[in-house]
């Protein structure tokens, strides 16, 4: 599976569900078991080099603005989700974070920004058509720190000056 194969997974999913993120898991554990174990490990890498790449300070100040706050489970969960919004969102996004303030449409807290379980998905669908856990991805972890400069969540001024379209949008 290529780059475009995967995000086309990813966009088609989302839009066949509507954008609800529990709902495009599910759609995608049953396109994902359409196809060989090897293909889905290879969805797997694609999205946990993304989801690796999206473990950046100043993104997680985003989510935290967008979220009203985001522990380090949120901004896990917050990482799948913005994947899973394709990737016009995603790349927008690492791009530049504030961005999602003109990336995003409607923003519904009660199901947006977590997505969980599109995390899970590809180990899902390898393990119903293997019968077993999927293996090492063969790619490198999740570093321990966030890259680039941590940003003071708890700071309303520096957040505001830092995400102005953002905070303009969801905060006030």
């Amino acid at each position: 599976m290529d780059e475009m194969e995967f995000w086309e997974l990813v966009d088609t999913t989302r839009e066949a569900a509507e954008g609800d993120p529990e709902d495009q898991a599910d759609l995608l554990v049953e396109q994902l078991l359409q196809l060989d174990p090897e293909s889905v490990l290879d969805f797997a890498r694609h999205f946990e080099s993304r989801y690796n790449r999206a473990y950046r300070w100043d993104l997680w100040g985003a989510a935290w603005v967008l979220l009203d706050g985001a522990s380090d489970d949120a901004f896990d969960f917050f990482r799948c989700w913005l994947i899973g919004q394709g990737r016009e969102v995603f790349e927008g996004a690492v791009h530049d974070p504030d961005s999602l303030a003109d990336l995003l449409g409607d923003f519904d807290e009660e199901i947006d920004g977590d997505g969980e379980d599109l995390g899970y998905a590809a180990d899902e669908a390898y393990e119903q058509l293997t019968g077993v856990v999927a293996p090492d991805l063969g790619i490198a972890p999740t570093p321990a720190e966030p890259e680039g400069t941590p940003v003071d969540f708890e700071n309303d001024r520096v957040l505001s000056e830092r995400y102005p379209k953002l905070w303009d949008r969801f905060r006030e």
